[in-house]
Formats: structure tokens, sequence, C-alpha cells
């Protein structure tokens, strides 16, 4: 696993930037920019399972959201790979990692900070695609 971690200033509360993060349609909206047709089953409250699941191949991850403060910080540690829509368990590629979105206020605005761990081949991918994500969360979260 490499550590990734990307941040961005955006023109917008931390509650609405948190909204975006995490409401059903907004969520697959920027999501889907990482893995298209993504989406999450579960609640972003401490201590509950979240399951990220791509539709297009029933490829996902199950998670445990470890820490969780509305409006500031969220921390998922991936526990098991899955295929077949979270049927059945596959080989380990981001089982054991970790992943973070850090919101705090700078003058007026919100810096989102997402730190996250990804599998070393996919690293090139991530480079490319979290920074194309997070620039839509800002657009979403500024209209």
């Amino acid at each position: 696993m490499e550590t990734l971690c990307f941040s961005l200033l955006i023109s917008s509360s931390k509650e609405r930037v948190w909204s975006i993060l995490w409401e059903d349609a907004s969520f697959e909206d920027w999501a889907s920019i990482i893995d298209e047709g993504t989406i999450k089953k579960g609640k972003i409250e401490e201590g509950e399972q979240v399951v990220f699941m791509s539709m297009n191949g029933g490829y996902g991850v199950n998670s445990l959201v470890k820490t969780c403060v509305p409006n500031e910080l969220v921390v998922f540690f991936h526990h098991t790979d899955t295929q077949s829509f979270g049927q059945q368990e596959r080989d380990d590629e981001w089982s054991g990692s970790i992943e973070s979105y850090e919101l705090s206020e700078i003058n007026g605005q919100t810096k989102l900070m997402l730190t996250t761990q990804v599998p070393i081949e996919l690293v090139d991918v991530f480079n490319e695609r979290l920074p194309l994500a997070l620039k839509r969360i800002k657009t979403l979260a500024e209209n």
C-alpha cells in the first residue's frame, strides 16, 4: 500500500461539504469519477459497517467507520474485499487500508483533506482520478 494525500479549499461551509461527501446522490456523482457506478450502503456513523461497491462490476470493499465526527472527520478501515455485489470475498487488494476525510475552516472556506492508502499497482490511477473527484466535490458544494 502507498499513502496518498490531497487537499483543496472549497468556498462553502463544512456542513455543506459533509453533505456533498456522504448524501447518496452527490456521493455517487463524485465517487463515480474514481470508479464508475460506485455506491455506498450503510451509515456514516462511528462503529457502523459501510460497503463501497461498483454497480458496474460488483466489486467492492466492506469498511468499518473507525472515527466519525460529523462535519469534521471520518476514518474508514477497509477490512474485506468483495465481489458479486458483496456476496463473496475476493483477493485482498484493499483489505487493511485506511481512508480519511478531514474538514477544517480556513478564512471562511472549508479545507478538505483526503488521505488514503491504495495498492501500489493503482497509485497512478488514483493520482489521476482523486484530484478530479475532489474538484467535482468542490463544484457540487459551491453551487
